[in-house]
């Protein structure tokens, strides 16, 4: 089977035997377009997002997912093994082999008709330049929408025909024959398609003159300089004055031998009128000197040498990334190393597309400037740019130049410039990817490793005794690792050798001021960042303009990560709107997008922003983002705790709660359910401890109440996650702001939080501390639900710590206020709770207080009651000695929790279930879900339940027969127990390291 895109795309199945070529057609619209973007990426994965947008052109409708399959299915069914067209885990990938994509034979026939025209074999010429233009059905991509997008690659392939076209004449003209005649009908009707393309109207002349007609030849001749001089004010180029000589000299009649020499003496170059006869131009060597100290980047630098030494025609390669981060550097370093590989020079160009204080050059400039390194006189330039570029790709065609196209603004200034050339590679460098300019390979930089950073702060600087210092290392944290910071660090190191490197972190280390330490002569931070954001704010568009303030806003709040709904809030605009700014910013590199809708700027990029950020901006922005922050944690507080008195007791105002934060609240949409609140804490928490962290101590009492308020709501959400060290945080940032500004409540709220913080972490005397403190408030403010509260976790901290009369009392008066409060929820809690304490004297009383518990929770629907009930009912089978029956429970507890998130419960459950399994000798299931508790543990930073894990870890590390390793998790479980009430595991893991190895 083969494919076509040499006109409308087709498939030819070769029939055996010598019978017709089938062709098949995709016969909807649609699978016709399918087959053409899958094959314009032959061989390589096509996302299935850049399919539904070529199909539906950026608006696919709902159901574009299975329209998209169902076309899938019908182009399979087109060909001839279904297996080429196969599904990978971004999108599709189209099998082609060698010869079977006519596009690839084409350029095969382009660069053996180019080798031969260079060689003069004019009869190899005429037969690849046959066999190329045989395969063209019509223009490449014919009849499909522009979204498929291949713009360069059909106008490339239209470039390399006409190339085809000259070469052939040429041949067919230096062995002259009674296909001269022939010749006159074919390129009239091309000198009339393309009236400027002077190559045509030289073989035209020719053709006429060495057919006997000199007269009309003359008169070609005469068309076209009225045509030239009239439109673009320049005379033919040498090529056409020669053969208008040998018109007028009457030489080279019908089969005239010197035609040989006339018709292929001119390459393309000299064709299109650069070269004088005689004075051949050099070849360009316009390469800047090569960076010095360049440090790093084996892996993309191999990357692009295997891109640009490629047997693929026409390598582009587009490097990019932020201001200052190495990418010329980059492209000057390759460039130099590829040099011997384009022997017909190096051209570059700077595109000022970020260059402090310059305008970017315009596409007609840069054109202007490359026909001219390339020999053309001034007055031979067209002015019209589509001109231009087309002389600057026939220039080219022939040749094996690269172009450094430094700098590029977008894709629209750079795409006139690419080379029509097969043998041609071009490297572009800019702050976009450019992902608008098709068929380029992308690079794109991050700041230099911390290795990295330092060697060349070393060499560059050449201070030999930083390597492996403090000052060094704390240098590169403050440049970010970012080279053109590392190189202004470097030259001030240079040119003050009494300036130390301590004295220069010193300075840096000072934020609002970094960006002033970090110029120096003509290396600056701080303009190559503005260069950007000016253009931005002073853009007539408005997706520019919002991208300006956008950063200015990120400046003056100043949090680890952002998204969209936030920006959007800060900004007043919708989220559509602010997502477009968002992609500008994208798109110059003054935003990285950390994962799929988190955005952060680099370091110095934020202190940029900073700067950009008023001081009431600051304020304004600040109190707009903690409103937002409480609104909406008050929505995932409403989504993750079950309906009753825990969730609307903490959302009743405390006295610090500052007005307007109800009406916040209800512009702000409700969760779907708890797995979408799970997943905006997820994502913002880490904002939100920051916030709690800068001003709980604010002396504003506005912000400090909403931080107040803040707190109070999203901590049983960080609860629920097990996020031990965001809860410390988030907890002693709310004790102190309700203790600053004298409110009663909100104390006994963050003192309850805290208690619950150092009960997850095994730290009951300290929790019970904390519990009793809040008892004693909400007695005072005569609060019945938080004193029951209150009393159930007193019950629960007494039995961790073996007090088991006072637990009873306390878990006993717990359950009257639940019953007086008429709190079924408390009541199920309270009497999982006495379960747990009569476990120890009797496992099967327990179990029946766990039933209750359990009828409770199903009662009135509450998944966490459920949940434990299952878990403690295995908890009490295992103290009976019976795994087998323990077993199911927690099985069946991790089912309910599901993704309602409560790593209490939820490691608890996980705890039990390894010990079961490894009690009935299910040492393979039991491994794994240890090493899955432990991954979680570990990425909530939990050591206490990490240490419960690991103890259970070397017992089956020791069933096993690998003591030593047994001996080393009990070891680390031990020391991240110590400080903990946790006495009996504490006791049982000294017994085991006591016994001999």
């Amino acid at each position: 089977m083969r494919f076509g895109l040499l006109g409308p795309p087709v498939l030819f199945r070769d029939v055996p035997e010598g019978g017709p070529v089938e062709v098949r057609v995709p016969a909807a619209p649609k699978s016709r377009v399918l087959l053409a973007a899958l094959l314009l990426d032959a061989g390589r994965a096509v996302s299935v997002e850049s399919l539904k947008d070529a199909l539906w052109g950026g608006e696919p409708p709902v159901s574009a997912q299975a329209s998209l399959h169902n076309h899938i299915t019908r182009l399979r069914r087109l060909l001839d093994d279904p297996g080429r067209l196969r599904t990978v885990p971004s999108g599709y990938v189209l099998r082609i082999d060698e010869g079977e994509l006519d596009v690839h034979v084409f350029d095969a026939h382009v660069t053996e008709a180019r080798a031969a025209h260079t060689g003069r074999d004019w009869r190899r010429v005429v037969r690849e330049c046959s066999g190329a233009l045989a395969l063209w059905r019509g223009a490449p991509l014919a009849g499909l929408p522009p979204e498929v997008g291949g713009y360069a690659f059909a106008q490339r392939l239209n470039e390399a025909r006409l190339l085809l076209l000259e070469w052939r004449y040429d041949a067919e003209l230096a062995l002259g024959g009674p296909r001269l005649h022939e010749l006159v009908p074919e390129l009239a009707a091309l000198t009339g398609e393309y009236p400027l393309r002077e190559v045509y109207h030289r073989q035209l002349m020719l053709a006429l003159h060495r057919t006997g007609r000199q007269a009309e030849a003359l008169a070609v001749h005469r068309e076209l300089r009225t045509r030239l001089v009239g439109r673009l004010g320049i005379e033919p180029g040498p090529g056409v004055r020669e053969a208008h000589v040998e018109v007028l000299r009457g030489a080279g009649g019908e089969g005239d031998s010197k035609g040989d020499s006339k018709a292929g003496s001119k390459g393309a170059r000299g064709s299109n009128g650069s070269d004088e006869p005689g004075r051949p131009n050099p070849s360009p060597a316009q390469l800047p000197p090569p960076p010095t100290h360049f440090i790093g980047r084996t892996d993309v630098r191999d990357a692009l040498y295997r891109t640009l030494t490629a047997p693929d025609p026409y390598p582009t390669a587009v490097i990019s990334g932020m201001a200052g981060v190495g990418k010329s550097a980059l492209a000057l370093h390759v460039a130099h190393q590829l040099a011997e590989r384009f022997p017909d020079g190096q051209l570059h160009v700077h595109l000022h597309g970020a260059t402090p204080g310059m305008t970017p050059l315009a596409p007609a400039q840069a054109l202007t400037t490359l026909l001219r390194d390339l020999g053309t006189e001034p007055c031979r330039i067209p002015e019209e740019p589509e001109a231009a570029a087309a002389l600057l790709r026939s220039l080219l065609a022939p040749t094996r130049t690269l172009l450094v196209l430094d700098d590029a603004a977008s894709a629209a200034q750079v795409r006139p410039l690419l080379p029509g050339g097969a043998g041609c590679g071009v490297i572009v460098t800019s702050r976009s990817p450019l992902t608008a300019l098709g068929g380029a390979a992308r690079f794109p930089l991050a700041p230099l490793s911390d290795d990295e950073s330092a060697d060349l702060l070393r060499r560059a600087s050449g201070r030999d005794g930083l390597d492996g210092t403090d000052a060094a290392r704390l240098l590169v944290e403050l440049t970010g690792r970012l080279p053109l910071a590392l190189r202004v660090v470097a030259a001030r190191l240079a040119a003050r050798r009494a300036l130390t490197p301590d004295a220069l972190a010193g300075q840096l280390a000072a934020a609002d001021v970094r960006l002033h330490h970090l110029e120096y002569d003509d290396l600056s931070v701080r303009r190559s960042l503005a260069v950007a954001h000016d253009a931005l704010a002073a853009s007539e568009r408005e997706a520019d303009r919002d991208a300006a303030r956008t950063l200015c806003r990120i400046g003056a709040l100043d949090l680890p990560t952002y998204g969209a709904p936030l920006l959007a809030r800060l900004a007043g605009t919708g989220e559509h709107r602010t997502e477009a700014a968002l992609d500008r910013l994208l798109d110059v590199a003054l935003l990285e997008e950390t994962s799929y809708g988190r955005y952060a700027p680099h370091d110095l990029v934020r202190d940029f922003a900073r700067e950009r950020a008023g001081e009431q901006d600051t304020a304004d922005t600040t109190e707009t983002a903690l409103h937002w922050y409480a609104a909406v944690a008050e929505r995932v507080l409403a989504a993750i705790v079950e309906p009753g008195p825990d969730r609307d007791d903490r959302r009743r105002p405390t006295p610090s709660r500052p007005g307007g934060h109800t009406a916040h609240a209800d512009t702000v949409a409700p969760f779907a359910g708890a797995e979408e609140a799970f997943v905006w804490g997820d994502r913002e928490l880490e904002n939100v401890v920051a916030l709690a962290a800068r001003y709980a101590d604010d002396p504003s009492e506005q912000r400090a109440g909403l931080i107040s308020t803040l707190t109070r709501l999203i901590f049983p959400y960080a609860h629920r996650r097990g996020r031990v060290a965001e809860m410390e945080v988030l907890g002693q940032a709310g004790l102190r702001v309700a203790r600053r500004l004298g409110d009663a409540a909100a104390e006994a709220y963050a003192l309850v939080d805290l208690a619950g913080l150092h009960f997850l972490t095994g730290r009951h005397n300290d929790a019970l501390a904390l519990n009793d403190s809040a008892l004693a408030i909400w007695r005072r403010l005569d609060h019945p639900s938080w004193i029951r509260r209150c009393l159930n976790n007193r019950g629960l901290l007494l039995d961790g710590l073996g007090r088991r009369t006072e637990a009873g009392e306390a878990l006993e008066r717990s359950l009257e206020y639940a019953r007086r409060l008429d709190d079924p929820y408390g009541e199920a809690v309270t009497h999982s709770h006495l379960g747990n304490l009569v476990e120890h004297t009797d496992p099967r009383a327990a179990i029946e207080r766990h039933r209750r518990s359990l009828a409770l929770g199903d009662e009135i629907g509450a998944v966490i009651v459920r949940h434990s009930a299952h878990c403690n009912i295995g908890y009490a089978h295992l103290r009976l000695g019976q795994p087998a029956a323990a077993l199911p429970h927690f099985e069946e507890s991790l089912r309910i929790l599901g993704g309602h998130g409560d790593w209490h419960g939820e490691s608890r459950t996980r705890l039990g279930l390894v010990r079961a399994l490894r009690l009935l000798g299910r040492e393979g299931r039991a491994a794994r879900e240890c090493a899955e508790l432990l991954g979680r543990a570990d990425a909530r930073a939990d050591r206490y339940t990490g240490a419960l894990a690991r103890h259970q870890h070397g017992l089956l590390l020791r069933a096993r027969g690998h003591l030593g390793e047994a001996r080393e998790e009990w070891g680390s479980a031990l020391a991240a127990l110590e400080g903990t009430d946790e006495r009996a595991v504490v006791r049982e893991l000294r017994e085991l390291l006591a016994r001999p190895a």
